[in-house]
């Protein structure tokens, strides 16, 4: 693949490999806007996670990376964000089918599993292996359905996840859209707000890539 722009974020975890990555990927000629976090201070990778995936799903990268200990929050973190499809990639076949069967757009790496010479591969993998499409644009769009049906229906859109966890709070009731401000101000429950703004629930998945072709088997 050729010039990419890419937004990369994570937690203190996966500070060390973001700032690993984010000078490879600037040598291999790629725009990088990193979202943080900018130390190896603890934090919460939430935020994080939903600033990368939000940036992909409304155009300000093409693709996205998110960086943690295992790379698994980051990746649920990222996939709670409507339109992103996120896969936790520790090895080359992963990061491979990634792409090529599930047009994934956001890539998660654990920094804790994953040495950064590994990374820097799967990294490559993923920004060089193109979207097969053919049956597999089918299944997106079946997954994009699923996740329009459940923005419609939606549990976390009724109740806050603070109801269910005291120690957090709501605060997409009482801030404007997470498109409105600053990444790191985005809100570490995301169901809600994600669930509102959802591309999927107003596009399919073939609208969003209009050079796929839907197979017809």
């Amino acid at each position: 693949m050729g010039h990419v722009k890419l937004a990369i974020g994570g937690d203190h975890a996966g500070y060390p490999l973001k700032q690993h990555l984010i000078q490879v990927l600037k040598e291999w000629g790629h725009d990088v806007d990193d979202l943080g976090t900018h130390s190896e201070d603890p934090v919460d990778y939430p935020p994080f996670c939903a600033a990368v995936a939000r940036a992909v799903v409304r155009g300000g990268a093409e693709r996205g990376i998110v960086l943690g200990g295992s790379g698994q929050g980051e990746q649920i973190s990222a996939n709670k964000v409507h339109g992103a499809r996120a896969a936790l990639c520790n090895d080359l076949y992963t990061a491979r089918m990634a792409r090529a069967h599930n047009d994934a757009n956001v890539l998660s790496i654990g920094a804790r599993i994953v040495a950064p010479q590994l990374a820097e591969e799967i990294t490559r993998i993923f920004l060089d292996t193109p979207f097969e499409g053919g049956r597999h644009v089918r299944r997106l769009e079946e997954i994009s359905e699923i996740e329009a049906e459940e923005s419609r229906h939606s549990p976390a859109a009724e109740r806050p996840h603070s109801e269910a966890n005291p120690t957090m709070e709501a605060e997409e009731s009482r801030h404007s859209p997470a498109a409105e401000r600053p990444h790191s101000e985005a809100n570490p429950t995301m169901e809600a707000e994600e669930s509102r703004h959802s591309p999927a629930a107003e596009r399919p998945h073939a609208e969003a890539n209009p050079t796929m072709e839907k197979e017809s088997r």
